[in-house]
C-alpha cells in the first residue's frame, strides 16, 4: 500500500514506517497535531488501510490509543511532535507497561545539531520514558547514505518484543530535518525503493520474526493436585470467551470459583464475586475452610480482604496463571507461576476430578444478593443504590473507572445479564486518562459502552469528553458526583482541622453540566433511582455520548459501612 510519490525524504522513511507498522496487524493511528510530525501525519493520511483518531490533547491521545488496544487486542500506534507534547505521554506509557498493551508511541524529533544548542521545541527525547517502553529506538536522521532497509529491519526488531514479549509500549523517536513539507519538486525515489522490490511486491514485513512453538506442559503433580481440595480465583481476565472456559473447567472440576471484578464471570451463575461482604458467612468460610490448594487465573485482585485472607492461610500450592511476564506476586504466596494463556493452560490440565460433587457458592451469593434487595427496596436515593440499580441494568460493554467505582461494583452481589465485556485501568491503578480509554475501548465495538466514574476522575480528565462526543454507538458516561474524593473515609486519614476534607478528599461543589454542553453531550441530572433508571435505559439507546450526573451528598464508603452493618445484623437475628 506504500505510496510511489514522495514529498521528500522524510515523507518516503515516515512512509515506509508506516507501511512496515500495518504489515505488524497496526490499524489504528492516534495522532495530535504539530509541525515536527508533518511527515508521518502526510504518510498516515495517504495510506488507506489505517483507521486515523485525532485529538488536541496528547495526554488523552495516549489514554485513547491505549483503550482502542484493550478493546482490538492489537497495537496501536500514537503519533506526536516533538518536545513537551512526547512527555504528556507519560502516565499512558506506564499504564500500558504496567498492563502489557502494545503501544507503540511515534515521537517526531529535531535532528541531532539541533538538540542542547538552545532550538526551539527541542527537548532530550531517546530515554524519555526510561524504563518502561519494552523497547526504545532512536532513528537516524532521514538520508540518502542509508538503505530503507536498514529503517524497516530496525522497526521489525523493534516490534519482535510483540511476539516473543514480554508485551508493552515501544518508543520509536524519528529525527526529521527540514524541509517538512512537500517542495515544489517531489523527491525521485526510485533509486531508493529499487532493492526493496521483495518487500514493495509482498504484504509481509521485510523480516518475519517467529516465536519458537511453546506448549504449555502439564504439571507432573497435577494428576495427584487436582483430587485435592482446592479454590480457585478468577482474577483480571481481558477475553471474555477464556473466562468462560474457565468456568466450565472449574465445574468439572468441582472447586469452588471466587470471581474479581474483572473476571469477566462476576455476573455468572454459580460463582461468588462478593468476597468483602460474604466472608463471614459461615457457608462460605465452612467451603473456603477444605481447600489446601489455591489457583489463580488472573493477577491484580481488587478485593483486600480476600488478599489479606489468603496471607493468612499456609497452601500446599499456590499457582497463578498470568500471560504477562513479569512479576505479579505482591503477597509472595507463589509456589508456582505459569506464563500462559489461560485457554492454554487449562488445555494442558484436564480436570478428571472422579465423583466429586461440583461447588457451588450460589446459594451464598443468592443469599446475599437477597439480603441486598431487601436493603435496597427503600429507594433511597445514594451512591451505593445507584451502583446496585446499574448493576441490573447493563448492556453492552462495561468501563469501571478506579478509586470507589469499581470497589463498590466489587462489593456487590450482581444480577441482571451484566456486561458483553468490562474493562479496567488497574495496572497503575491511577485516575488520569480515565475517560480517554473509555472513549478507546467505545470505539472497538458497536455495542453501547457505559462508563461508570467519579468526580474527581472526570475533572482529571475533562479534555477527553471531547473525544466521547465522536461516539456513533451510545456512550453513557454515569458520573457519581460527592464532591470530593470520599475513598479516603475508608482510610484512617486524621480529620483535625479537616485536614481530610482540605487535603485528601478536595471537597468542591463543582458540576459537570457546563462541560457536557461544552462539548455538546447529552446531559441528565436524576435525583431519584426510578429517575434514574429511564434515564440510563433511555441513554444506552440514543446515539452518541451522554452524561449522566448523579449529584450525591452521601459517599459510597459510608454507604457501604451501614450496609455491611445490616447485613451483619440480619444474619444475628
Amino acid at each position: 500500500m506504500i505510496h510511489k510519490t514522495f514529498a521528500n525524504l522524510n515523507h518516503l522513511w515516515a512512509s515506509a514506517l508506516l507501511e512496515e507498522l500495518y504489515r505488524w496487524g497496526v490499524r489504528d493511528l492516534c495522532i495530535a497535531p504539530g509541525s515536527r510530525s508533518a511527515p508521518l501525519v502526510m504518510a498516515a493520511a495517504a495510506h488507506q488501510g489505517f483507521i486515523t483518531h485525532t485529538h488536541f490533547d496528547e495526554r488523552g491521545l495516549g489514554f485513547l490509543g491505549l483503550g482502542i488496544a484493550k478493546g482490538t487486542e492489537r497495537p496501536v500506534v500514537i503519533i506526536t511532535t516533538s518536545g513537551s507534547a512526547v512527555a504528556n505521554l507519560y502516565p499512558a506509557v506506564v499504564e500500558a507497561r504496567q498492563c502489557a498493551i502494545p503501544l507503540i508511541i511515534l515521537s517526531a524529533d529535531r535532528p541531532p545539531e539541533l538538540i542542547d544548542c538552545g532550538a526551539n521545541q527541542a527537548i532530550p527525547q531517546p530515554g524519555i520514558f526510561a524504563n518502561y517502553p519494552v523497547t526504545s529506538i532512536n532513528l537516524p536522521a532521514p538520508s540518502s547514505r542509508i538503505p530503507l532497509s536498514f529503517l524497516l529491519t530496525s522497526i521489525d526488531d523493534a516490534l519482535s518484543s510483540l511476539i516473543s514479549g514480554p508485551a508493552g509500549p515501544v518508543h520509536i523517536n524519528c529525527m526529521y530535518p527540514e524541509p517538512l513539507y512537500p517542495a515544489e519538486q517531489p523527491l525521485n525515489a526510485n533509486p531508493l525503493l529499487e532493492p526493496l522490490s521483495r518487500w514493495l511486491e509482498s504484504e509481509t514485513p521485510y523480516t518475519r520474526y517467529h516465536q519458537a512453538e511453546i506448549q504449555v506442559q502439564t504439571h507432573q503433580q497435577w494428576s495427584q493436585l487436582r483430587s485435592d481440595p482446592g479454590l480457585l480465583i478468577a482474577g483480571q481476565i481481558d477475553s471474555p470467551r477464556q473466562a468462560k472456559q474457565l468456568q466450565e473447567w472449574a465445574r468439572e472440576l468441582g472447586w469452588p470459583l471466587l470471581c474479581d471484578l474483572q473476571s469477566q464471570l462476576a455476573w455468572e451463575e454459580g460463582t461468588l464475586n462478593s468476597f468483602d461482604l460474604n466472608w463471614q458467612s459461615p457457608e462460605l468460610q465452612e467451603q473456603l475452610s477444605r481447600a489446601q490448594v489455591v489457583i489463580q487465573f488472573g493477577a491484580r485482585l481488587l478485593s483486600k480482604n480476600l488478599a489479606r485472607w489468603l496471607t493468612q492461610r499456609s497452601w500446599q500450592h499456590y499457582w497463578l496463571i498470568d500471560p504477562q511476564q513479569q512479576r505479579l506476586d505482591p503477597d509472595h504466596l507463589l509456589s508456582e507461576r505459569f506464563c500462559s494463556p489461560v485457554a492454554q493452560w487449562l488445555e494442558a490440565h484436564p480436570t478428571e476430578s472422579g465423583n466429586r460433587a461440583p461447588s457451588d457458592l450460589s446459594s451464598v451469593e443468592l443469599g446475599l444478593a437477597r439480603l441486598c434487595r431487601e436493603y435496597f427496596s427503600r429507594r433511597e436515593f445514594g451512591e451505593l443504590s445507584a451502583v446496585w440499580e446499574l448493576s441490573a441494568l447493563l448492556q453492552g460493554q462495561l468501563f469501571i473507572g478506579n478509586s470507589m467505582p469499581v470497589r463498590l461494583l466489587d462489593n456487590l452481589p450482581l444480577g441482571g445479564d451484566g456486561p458483553a465485556r468490562l474493562m479496567t485501568n488497574r495496572g497503575a491503578s491511577g485516575i488520569d486518562g480515565l475517560i480517554a480509554t473509555a472513549s478507546g475501548f467505545a470505539r472497538t465495538s458497536s455495542q453501547p459502552t457505559t462508563v461508570l466514574i467519579g468526580d474527581l476522575s472526570l475533572l482529571h480528565d475533562l479534555n477527553s469528553l471531547a473525544l466521547t462526543a465522536e461516539s456513533q454507538a451510545p456512550l453513557v458516561i454515569i458520573l457519581i458526583n460527592n464532591g470530593g474524593g470520599s475513598i479516603f473515609r475508608m482510610l484512617p486519614v486524621p480529620n483535625e482541622n479537616r485536614m481530610r476534607e482540605r487535603f485528601f478528599e478536595l471537597k468542591h461543589q463543582l458540576n459537570a453540566r457546563g462541560a457536557a454542553q461544552m462539548f455538546g453531550l447529552d446531559y441528565h441530572q436524576p435525583d431519584n433511582l426510578d429517575d434514574f433508571s429511564q434515564t440510563y435505559q433511555q441513554a444506552l439507546k440514543t446515539r452518541g455520548a451522554s452524561l449522566i450526573e448523579l449529584q450525591i451528598e452521601t459517599a459510597g464508603c459510608d454507604e457501604l459501612k451501614a450496609l455491611r452493618q445490616w447485613i451483619n445484623d440480619a444474619a444475628s437475628r
